[in-house]
């Protein structure tokens, strides 16, 4: 009577009767239902949170209707090592595609907030340090972002005209009302003039600022001309423009410009650069849609590894469900009615599991956005609920056709005689099912191994360059007229080792030039080389080694006119002795005083490249310091009332290289947390479906363990009769799953061209675990079934 109060009664009769039925098997049943019910649950969940972050990567920079025509226009730079792809582009460009080229409707040109540092931006007494972008005057007609005051096809006319964000409105003046016309003070220096508010960015924009400038004050503040690539260019093209002949058309552009460019140009949609952002030898190879490729089949194989579960739990329970199967159809039940009910059973377990994992997801969610550093939500989007409850659906639909087909085809004169016995085939099936299930597990635990060494070995490599203490900052105000007074005070604080002036940070902010030559280098030779402009000080603050020469010193006046470069560079110039001799460097002849070890400033995905560092502290824009560990934040305070001391009404941002270095690894080290649940669940979720099908088997060999006993068999031995099978179907699983995860292990690192070697205990350890694993599921189940007391089930 508690199971029928359960349906309502206005539910018609035939479908009351099927549900009424589908609710006493869950009862009847309940350790079958409850594995079936964690396992879905589990499976459903882990599928909502990577459908909830693939679906936010795909709508990253998807905010317009006209998206499908914006472009974004590459540079593609001919080496002799092949075709290195950039996304920055030459400062004039965007006037003279809108100026030579009818497809064009719009051009746009920015300076993005990723390849500046924060700059300080004040409004009477207060100061703030915040993102900023500069952008030309059609910006907001190619990319309409909502304003919420101002006039989009005015406001960046002017030269000296800024917008700024709601936040960062708030922040400075707490309101967003009646700001047009106030002014802003940016970098003590420079006077502007509110001309608009835009609403705060959509968090699926790649790019996020907080202020926006006139480009004109970016041409004003910047080196700008045809050969310098340091701008980032977008067309919109008009209704009905030919793509492929418009990148035929603007190719050898450059050209016209400078004739000793071997730079190409292309375009790239917008929407598809944040996912397919990575070039090899300029075709496209890949980027972040990898890991949205790689996390999308994990959801696939976790809710398979749940649906199996179903499929071999219900099959090898058929002898409890035989009589109901052979009465129904000897009263004139159809095998399609059958099909249905099991289907049903199916999919109302999984709507059940979606309940659940629902609810999961909604405690889990917060942790989850942690590691991925998204801001997901989970009832946000219509869309993305919709298609969870299809997937719902269809993996109700795909874990129930097995046992529905199954269990439907039995002939109930079979069934009503005893006649029916498992078949080899059933067998088979079932034991295939068990071994894909481990096999994909044990792939994932291989996969957390290489993830998580890899990692550790980038962590722990020498990259040439001591990272540990390091702080720097760029200048702004005062210091970047003078840095020469702070810069020495600074020296002399109590917890400052050494300090020195350089162009940026060694893993970001920094230049490349073609414009290099040497004695014996051919014409025809166009070799790219990493630069920097740096300080006396730099290389000792940055705990480099010399292999050869010196660093610059005070005391060699001549430094001024030289160069440190590094081996690579001292290799590719081929030269064995390069202290004293000279180089051209941007038309300019000077000499090499050293060469330091190679040192990575970039990752370790790329080969090091050819360096060079040169003499000017009055281009370095940053400033470099080594503290001591001890009591770090008295010297962090000391720094911070030098700076307010000297450059007054700026404010201080530390950056800490150590901090910067993990940043650049982000990625990777998301992907080794996010696999390490995903591996962990996969197995749990496989080892539930063996618990069951392990208890099972006990259960059916009850009576043989009982009469083995009888005769004097051991505990252990019994163990052994039914952990043997298991253990051979996860062995099988080892031997299948160990070359797939060897493919995908090696596909992945040779994303590096630093990494681990592949040793043959990665893949023993993947082995030893999936079956310690098993072992302790089944055996579990065997050690219960080795104690029971064997009179109580000879009786039976």
């Amino acid at each position: 009577m508690g199971i029928v109060s359960l349906i309502p009664t206005k539910v018609p009769l035939m479908f009351r009767h099927s549900l009424l039925l589908i609710i006493r098997n869950f009862s009847k049943f309940k350790t079958t239902f409850f594995i079936n019910l964690a396992g879905l649950s589990s499976g459903l969940a882990c599928a909502m949170l990577i459908c909830l972050w693939v679906t936010d990567e795909w709508q990253m920079n998807k905010n317009f209707r006209h998206d499908a025509r914006i472009m974004h226009i590459l540079g593609q730079h001919h080496q002799d090592d092949g075709i290195k792809t950039t996304m920055q582009t030459p400062a004039p460009l965007a006037d003279e595609l809108k100026a030579q080229f009818p497809e064009v409707e719009y051009a746009v040109a920015t300076r993005p907030p990723g390849t500046m540092p924060k700059f300080t931006i004040s409004s009477g007494q207060e100061s703030f340090k915040a993102r900023p972008m500069f952008a030309s005057r059609d910006y907001f007609k190619v990319f309409p972002f909502p304003l919420a005051d101002g006039d989009p096809d005015k406001v960046l006319v002017a030269s000296n005209a800024i917008l700024l964000s709601e936040s960062m409105a708030m922040k400075m003046f707490k309101t967003t009302e009646n700001l047009i016309g106030k002014p802003v003070t940016w970098q003590q220096e420079h006077q502007f003039t509110i001309t608009g508010i835009f609403k705060d960015l959509p968090s699926n924009v790649s790019e996020q600022y907080d202020y926006l400038l006139s480009y004109d004050a970016f041409l004003k503040e910047f080196n700008v001309h045809w050969d310098n690539h340091n701008v980032q260019t977008f067309v919109l093209l008009k209704l009905g423009a030919d793509i492929a002949q418009f990148n035929a058309k603007i190719k050898g552009l450059l050209q016209q410009k400078v004739s000793t460019s071997r730079v190409t140009l292309s375009t790239q949609p917008h929407t598809e650069t944040y996912l397919f952002g990575k070039y090899t030898n300029g075709v496209q190879d890949g980027g972040r849609i990898e890991y949205v490729r790689l996390f999308s089949l994990i959801a696939i194989f976790i809710l398979l590894i749940a649906s199996i579960n179903f499929m071999n739990l219900s099959t090898a329970r058929t002898s409890r469900r035989m009589k109901e199967v052979g009465v129904k159809k000897a009263i004139g039940a159809r095998q399609a009615s059958l099909i249905l009910q099991f289907l049903g059973e199916a999919v109302l377990l999984s709507l059940i599991s979606l309940g659940v994992a629902l609810l999961a997801v909604y405690f889990i969610l917060p942790f989850f956005n942690t590691i991925t550093g998204k801001s997901l939500t989970l009832f946000a989007d219509r869309q993305v609920l919709f298609f969870l409850l299809l997937l719902t659906l269809a993996t109700g639909l795909l874990a129930g056709s097995y046992p529905a087909l199954y269990l439907s085809g039995f002939r109930p004169a079979a069934i009503l005689k005893g006649q029916y016995t498992s078949s080899l085939r059933e067998l088979w099936v079932r034991k295939g099912l068990v071994v894909f299930q481990f096999s994909i597990s044990i792939v994932l635990i291989l996969a957390v191994i290489v993830v998580f060494l890899q990692i550790q070995f980038v962590q722990h490599k020498n990259m040439g360059y001591d990272r540990e203490n390091v702080v720097y900052f760029f200048k702004e105000g005062k210091l970047k007229e003078d840095s020469r007074q702070f810069l020495q005070r600074l020296r002399e604080l109590p917890g400052v080792v050494s300090a020195a002036n350089a162009t940026g940070n060694v893993t970001s902010h920094w230049g490349t030039t073609t414009g290099v030559d040497w004695p014996g280098k051919s014409k025809e030779l166009n070799m790219e080389f990493g630069c920097q402009a740096i300080d006396v000080g730099l290389i000792e603050t940055m705990g480099m080694t010399m292999a050869k020469g010196r660093s610059f010193s005070a005391d060699f006046r001549t430094d001024s006119a030289g160069v440190i470069i590094n081996e690579v560079a001292a290799a590719a110039m081929g030269m064995q002795d390069p202290v004293g001799k000279e180089i051209n460097f941007w038309g300019e002849q000077r000499r090499i005083v050293g060469v330091v070890k190679n040192f990575h400033f970039r990752t370790v995905h790329k080969a090091v490249t050819p360096w060079i560092y040169y003499f000017g502290p009055d281009q370095a824009g940053a400033i470099i310091a080594r503290l001591s560990p001890v009591d770090m934040q008295t010297t962090i305070a000391r720094i911070n009332a030098l700076f307010r001391e000297l450059n007054p009404g700026s404010v201080l941002e530390l950056n800490f290289i150590d901090t910067d270095f993990q940043t650049v690894y982000q990625t990777e080290m998301r992907v080794g947390v996010l696999s390490r649940y995903f591996a962990g669940l996969a197995v749990i979720i496989s080892c539930l479906g063996l618990l069951g099908l392990a208890a099972f088997t006990a259960e059916r060999r009850m009576k043989e363990m009982s009469i083995r006993k009888v005769l004097g068999g051991s505990s252990s031995h019994i163990i052994y009769l039914l952990s043997a099978d298991f253990t051979k179907l996860v062995v099988a699983a080892i031997l299948i799953a160990l070359p797939v995860g060897y493919f995908v292990a090696r596909s992945w690192l040779d994303t590096f061209v630093y990494r681990i070697e592949l040793r043959w205990w990665y893949f023993a350890l993947a082995g030893v675990l999936a079956l310690l694993t098993a072992w302790l599921t089944v055996g579990s189940q065997a050690l219960k079934a080795s104690r029971v007391n064997p009179v109580k089930h000879l009786k039976d």
